[in-house]
């Protein structure tokens, strides 16, 4: 017994099966792709598919190849199957769905993309694939491939139509037929024999897409074929192929009998076509994205926005990663592109140091405050754990921040992401999931919210050897080069979530607000400027405050007015109505002590200084207080005459004031 074997095919099913229920939560539909059952096919295992109610098939190799390469055929799946048992035999994988009388057009693509992507997701298939065209396939493998031409390995075509014109039309030599001719108009939404012939976006046009992407391509052709004459179809597609540059070769099958007008005739060289597809397989294992993407609600209603009522407001929430040039910019530019007609805000509300404490106080100024907001990515991971924000923290202010946006407009997509940093990449290794990612990824399954985890992708890909921390990634500020492995993720990320076809009456779904995870979220926070305060004359209101110690400075923290305190003993008194109150301030290395307390209560201490403040007057949040009863509170701040052993003096700046509201 070949037990390799035998465990190969147990495993798959296994995997087969796991998948499967995975894709379905993905989906939200577990009964729109399902198998119906499993059957045989020349000795290898079947597995017959229901896809988007379309009858598919998987046909999987009793060993798998590593990399779980695979060939794609488009119609006719039972004829001259010779070159395909060969390659299931060597541990290709081998699919099919039927898109019959749709002739390549922009629908039957639609459902090729999706499948695709079912392929990719739920089975783990390659990235990249081999498409296999025969007769009227043809005018699949070249559509699909010109519009996804990064997803195929290589193209193979047995008296492939490369020219609707040459048939189903038949306006050349060939004989036509009228019957397959209306078909195709309908399945295209063509009005006339006229569009249909001032179509320009078949297999001929556009070939500089595939031939800038070197896919080779093998036709295999009857040279007395009078359905589908070469001479209109795989000549002048292979001649202006090779003209571009691209890869071509063309094999005339002479010997044996030809039917059906020379249409139809055998293969010669089965093998010839199955070394073809092998030798052009991708010869590295890839990770893809989508393994790294937790879709749950999706992007449906972002996209109902940008398609059908061509507006769109973006906003980019998030600390010093989303404030740097790079991943942001290149999401800008995909959106303008996959939404040319659309008229498009980007709010870009990224400040350096923030995580999700300061953005969920800091919403309504910075995003909410311009306006309706459709799709916002939020991104906090880094700076959460960094900045030692407890647990407690994090899901009370990302809860916050979900809940927050969502009241302001039910129908706002939001995109979690989570980056990477070195500390991430350890826990990883170590076989632990970072806390702050446990903590955020609570939050964005509770309210269904998409997550992008880019710390566990980038952590894999090292691991795979595609590149290293020091060299390539550098830091956790990405270089070029990591700013690009973001974005590709992200576009991924999005291409999938925008895969599905709109129409001109769909409007976006309000999404229900779920029970609170935790009662003191801060879903209602905002920013209390500091004339509010009543102080002593030891404070005073700079009013355009700037420090002249040399050391530096954030937007928003220098040249604009802030509270000062330096002089121990100062007190400072304010007033508020909410159930969480904090400070806002710009710790320099003079930071120093303070001791508040809420409603006569019992003074606290607050050591202001941080570890960065020897070099930076950083902008930093301190929550005084929090899960507050009652409507009226009293906050007291004063100025101690003790200070960190690294601080050069006793200074407390304020910014702003942050309140919850109740």
């Amino acid at each position: 017994m070949n037990t390799n074997g035998h465990f190969g095919a147990i495993a798959f099913a296994v995997l087969f099966m796991a998948n499967i229920c995975l894709f379905a939560q993905v989906s939200g539909d577990p009964s729109r792709e399902k198998v119906e059952k499993e059957t045989t096919w020349k000795g290898f295992e079947r597995h017959n598919l229901k896809y988007k109610g379309r009858e598919a098939r998987l046909i999987v190799p009793k060993v798998p190849l590593p990399h779980n390469p695979w060939i794609w055929r488009a119609r006719f799946p039972d004829w001259h199957t010779e070159a395909d048992s060969i390659l299931v035999s060597e541990g290709y994988h081998l699919a099919y769905i039927n898109t019959d009388n749709h002739y390549g057009s922009p629908r039957a693509m639609d459902v090729w993309d999706g499948f695709y992507e079912f392929m990719t997701r739920a089975y783990r298939l390659n990235d990249k694939v081999a498409l296999m065209g025969v007769s009227r396939g043809g005018l699949f493998v070249y559509n699909w491939a010109k519009r996804n031409p990064g997803k195929v390995a290589c193209i193979y075509a047995e008296a492939p139509v490369c020219d609707m014109k040459s048939w189903p039309l038949g306006s050349g030599k060939g004989e036509g037929s009228p019957e397959d001719w209306k078909r195709l108009k309908e399945a295209y939404g063509f009005n006339s024999d006229s569009e249909a012939r001032q179509y320009a976006n078949g297999p001929m046009e556009g070939l500089e897409v595939l031939a800038g992407q070197k896919i080779p391509i093998l036709h295999m052709i009857g040279l007395n074929d009078k359905i589908v004459p070469p001479g209109e179809n795989t000549f002048p597609l292979i001649n202006q192929y090779m003209r571009l540059g691209g890869t071509a070769t063309v094999v005339p099958c002479t010997q044996g009998e030809q039917k059906l007008q020379g249409h139809h005739f055998p293969i010669e060289t089965p093998r010839l076509v199955a070394d073809f597809v092998t030798y052009h397989a991708p010869p590295v294992p890839s990770l893809s994205p989508s393994d790294y993407h937790e879709l749950r609600g999706g992007l449906r209603n972002s996209q109902i926005q940008f398609e059908n009522n061509k507006k769109g407001t973006v906003a980019f929430l998030g600390g010093s990663i989303t404030y740097n040039p790079g991943w942001r910019d290149s999401i800008v530019s995909y959106l303008e592109t996959r939404f040319p007609e659309t008229e498009f805000e980007f709010i870009a509300a990224g400040i350096p140091s923030m995580g999700t404490t300061p953005a969920a106080f800091r919403l309504e100024r910075d995003v909410l405050a311009k306006g309706r907001v459709d799709l916002l990515f939020e991104e906090a991971a880094v700076n959460d754990a960094s900045n030692g924000r407890t647990s407690r923290e994090q899901i009370r202010a990302m809860e916050g921040i979900i809940r927050h946006l969502r009241r302001s407009n039910p129908a706002m997509d939001i995109v979690m992401m989570h980056f990477v940093d070195p500390d991430k990449i350890t826990d990883y290794n170590s076989g632990r999931k970072p806390e702050v990612i446990k903590n955020h990824d609570l939050v964005a399954a509770h309210y269904n919210i998409p997550t992008i985890n880019l710390a566990k992708e980038v952590t894999d890909r090292i691991d795979h050897g595609e590149f290293s921390w020091k060299d390539d990634f550098i830091d956790l500020h990405p270089s070029p080069f990591g700013q690009g492995v973001y974005s590709n993720s992200i576009i991924h990320f999005l291409n999938v979530s925008f895969s599905e076809r709109t129409d001109a009456d769909t409007k976006p779904i309000a999404q229900n607000l779920p029970e609170k995870m935790d009662e003191n979220a801060y879903d209602n926070g905002y920013l209390l400027d500091i004339s509010e305060a009543k102080r002593s004359k030891d404070w005073r209101i700079d009013p355009l405050w700037n420090p002249k110690d040399g050391t530096g400075t954030r937007p928003n923290f220098v040249d604009v007015p802030m509270l000062v305190g330096s002089k121990p003993g100062g007190i400072l008194k304010l007033k508020f109505e909410g159930n969480t109150i904090g400070i806002a301030v710009a710790a320099g290395k003079d930071a120093g002590h303070i001791a508040y307390r809420i409603d006569k209560g019992e003074w606290k201490k607050r050591n202001l200084f941080t570890k960065w403040s020897g070099q930076l007057h950083l902008p930093w949040y301190y929550t005084l207080a929090s899960g507050l009863s009652g409507n009226g509170h009293l906050l007291e701040i004063r100025i101690t005459g003790t200070k960190d052993a690294r601080s050069t003096g006793n200074a407390c700046r304020i910014r702003y004031f942050y309140v919850n509201r109740n």
